[in-house]
């Protein structure tokens, strides 16, 4: 059996979007999620928010990557480490859908 972190592979292919059963506002720059499934609300900080703006339209991850690349200063390594860790704790409350690239 996979442990649930490891049910979301993510690469740089791979097609991240805001679940459904959710509900988001922008509150002073930051993000406050509702999980309509959980009923529990989670905050993001600043670069969270933009990240969950950019997510709210289907966006591969190199997609986020970039953007987050041109708008903040940071190592192109680091950025992409920090993304795939949000985006699993994302994927594990529920808040996002992860797929996989389609095959061509």
């Amino acid at each position: 059996m996979t442990s649930p972190a490891l049910e979301h592979t993510i690469s740089g292919g791979s097609i991240v979007v805001a679940a459904k059963d959710q509900v988001s506002t922008d509150l002073a720059g930051e993000a406050v999620i509702l999980s309509l499934e959980s009923g529990v609300y989670y905050s993001l900080d600043a670069v969270g928010a933009r990240i969950w703006s950019l997510i709210e339209e289907p966006r591969t991850l190199n997609e986020i990557r970039d953007a987050i690349l041109e708008e903040y200063e940071v190592e192109p390594d680091r950025c992409e480490r920090d993304i795939v860790a949000l985006l699993e704790q994302l994927a594990d409350a529920g808040l996002i859908e992860i797929r996989d690239e389609t095959p061509v």
